[in-house]
């Protein structure tokens, strides 16, 4: 049985202690991987503290991947010098949630620490308070008329988008409005979307059995004559910041493309705004809606990077005709968004609550952008790295010299802790992609793990053998 000492361990919490006190060992090779942990309760009962005190320390050590647990089985200690350990933790309990890493760089969660619940459950309060009748009544089906009223000024006041509250629909998800895009454009249109980009996107075209052609990039965004010959009729891009690439469509580029879409009355631009409110340096990027005196993009946008991934809460501003078309057919869909996120979601905007925050985040994630590349340019073995699209979004891309393939760096970082994607890993066609290109995606980064994550990534990229 493992035995440690509380004694003169100063301001510092039990469960801290036992926390280092178990890390220490594990690092220093005293506890093996593999390693069967005590029992909470035996542990306790040995070390004569309470149960809850080595459930907190347990909690922190599976948190940091040091351990992990089996249902039913116990506490396990991890295997910290490669990946591979967690990868048969994976195994054996039939989890694929169950892997740990040191640093996500993928996925596209944020850090529960920038959410202002205090705010928002005093407004979840009021709305309960003062709209018990309205929380009980089934609302439009584009959404709570209140809350689309607090979008369409804050269109008008941070993006200069005229929008009329008809003409926003409410949806929980982006995934969800694409559907009923679909549905109002028609099955037998032509849909083109971006080559590299968002996977999902193609996904969720192919799903519902419509055609969707991927139109290269250069540096100025999709190609307008790949546009042209593809014969597409709606076209869906990220103008203000692309991913995976971080490219920023010039104005230029924009009236192309706002050129193309009145070639005809069936094409439609589809302006995917996801990330746009952080951008690092200069002001924001106007949308091409707010060019749009034709009325002809669908503008979408979404408070799940800006307030929180589990805050399904999405919405499009349909042109008018296409509204009129909205409501006339399927204005039997129920909304899918619930009237209590609803309600909460207009006070946070309508208080000033939202700018507030996107302004706080903005400030955070600059300062873990800034920390995340100075520490790139100030590692030796980094030197040949080329950091591209870094001043808007919450990721940018890594060019880095090796020979390594993709698929062999990946896991090169696995084995460092580190999960990453290449840009190769967001093209249809992988032959036309540029090799050796990460996609850092910091949005999920604590500031104090930037060093260390460097460290990692540049060891990764010293590894000169072929992985198996």
């Amino acid at each position: 049985m493992l035995s440690y000492s509380f004694a003169n361990i100063g301001s510092e919490s039990l469960y801290v202690h036992l926390y280092s006190c178990i890390k220490n060992d594990i690092l220093k090779g005293k506890i093996a991987a593999g390693l069967k942990l005590p029992s909470k309760r035996s542990f306790a009962k040995n070390l004569g503290i309470s149960v809850i005190t080595v459930e907190n320390a347990y909690a922190q050590l599976i948190a940091e991947g040091f351990i992990y647990s089996i249902p039913k089985k116990g506490y396990f200690v991890s295997d910290i010098e490669t990946v591979e350990g967690k990868e048969k933790i994976k195994s054996a309990i039939g989890d694929k949630k169950a892997a740990k890493y040191y640093a996500d760089l993928v996925s596209n969660s944020v850090l529960h620490t920038l959410f202002p619940f205090a705010t928002w459950a005093k407004l979840l309060r009021e709305v309960i308070l003062e709209k018990s009748e309205e929380l009980m009544t089934v609302p439009p089906c584009s959404g709570v008329l209140e809350l689309r009223e607090a979008i369409a000024e804050h269109l008008y006041q941070f993006k200069g988008i005229r929008a009329e509250p008809a003409q926003i629909i409410i949806g929980a998800g982006t995934e969800y409005l694409y559907s009923l895009i679909i549905k109002l454009m028609g099955y037998d249109k032509v849909f083109a979307a971006e080559e590299p980009g968002y996977g999902k996107i193609s996904k969720i075209y192919k799903s519902s059995n419509v055609v969707c052609k991927h139109i290269n990039m250069d540096k100025k965004g999709v190609v307008p004559q790949e546009i042209v010959s593809s014969n597409a009729d709606v076209l869906h891009i990220s103008p203000s910041h692309h991913f995976p690439t971080g490219t920023v469509m010039p104005v230029s580029r924009r009236y192309e493309l706002l050129s193309w879409v009145t070639g005809s009355k069936y094409r439609y631009i589809i302006e995917d705004d996801f990330d746009s409110e952080f951008r690092f340096s200069g002001r924001a990027i106007p949308p091409i809606k707010e060019l749009d005196v034709m009325d002809r993009v669908i503008y979408m946008n979404t408070f799940t990077k800006s307030l929180a991934p589990t805050i399904r809460i999405s919405y499009m501003v349909l042109p008018a005709a296409l509204a009129e078309k909205y409501y006339g057919e399927l204005g039997f869909y129920s909304c899918t968004v619930s009237n209590f996120e609803q309600y909460t979601l207009e006070k946070f905007i309508s208080n000033g609550h939202f700018e507030n925050h996107i302004n706080r985040m903005r400030r955070y994630y600059k300062t873990v952008r800034d920390s995340f590349i100075h520490a790139i340019k100030n590692n030796e073995a980094l030197k040949n790295a080329v950091i591209e699209e870094e001043d808007a979004g919450l990721h940018f891309t890594l060019r880095v010299d090796t020979d390594m393939t993709d698929t062999e760096l990946k896991k090169a970082f696995l084995r460092n802790g580190i999960r990453v994607t290449c840009l190769s890993d967001y093209y249809v066609n992988r032959e036309n992609a540029p090799k050796s290109v990460i996609v850092i995606n910091y949005s999920n980064l604590e500031p104090e793990k930037t060093d260390h994550v460097v460290e990692r990534i540049a060891d990764s990229i010293k590894i000169s053998s072929k992985i198996q």
